[in-house]
């Protein structure tokens, strides 16, 4: 951030009074202006014992598989953008079910949350986002050509969990320390 939003001021990175953490502060007209985390949100959908997962048609990971997920839009929920993301990547109709998997991506200033759902259906039809969408049985996993770790690590749960016959939450963080001279403001 170069300019307040407020007055158009130049900003200026600083640790207001009362905070622990450097935030933008407009000098000018006095404005702190906080950044937060976004939510990635998504489902991790089964047609009977298939799992649905996308084609990235957009960067980044362009050509990776990947769960049907996005960025949750300002006015909806998290399930409901769950749903949202699964309908524009995979054109698929579905039930959502529990909340899945919760993982902190601190150095991507993101939380991804995945849901389980059920499709009501076998068809598909991926949108813009998606170069396709289809139904994997589980030794089928591209597990190399997946996108991210977040990913990787919601489908591995819900594997072993499958096998175990019992779904609970999983929760995890990725962290990456930055390297020397590389700090970012929200360090």
């Amino acid at each position: 951030m170069k300019f307040c939003p407020n007055c158009a001021s130049p900003v200026t990175l600083t640790v207001p009074p009362a905070d622990n953490r450097p935030r933008y502060v407009c000098p000018a007209c006095s404005a702190i202006h906080y950044q937060n985390p976004r939510i990635v949100t998504g489902t991790v959908c089964t047609w009977g014992e298939r799992i649905l997962l996308c084609r990235r048609a957009i960067e980044p990971r362009y050509g990776h598989w990947t769960l049907p997920a996005g960025f949750m839009e300002i006015g909806e929920t998290v399930g409901a953008g769950a749903i949202r993301e699964t309908i524009e990547e995979a054109g698929a109709r579905i039930e959502l079910q529990d909340l899945y998997s919760m993982i902190d991506v601190v150095h991507a200033e993101q939380v991804h949350v995945f849901y389980r759902a059920r499709m009501l259906g076998p068809e598909l039809d991926p949108g813009p986002e998606s170069l396709e969408a289809r139904l994997f049985d589980e030794q089928d996993i591209p597990w190399d050509e997946l996108a991210f770790k977040t990913v990787i690590s919601t489908l591995r749960w819900f594997v072993a969990d499958r096998r175990e016959g019992h779904f609970g939450l999983h929760t995890d963080s990725i962290v990456h320390q930055p390297k020397a001279g590389k700090l970012s403001p929200r360090s």
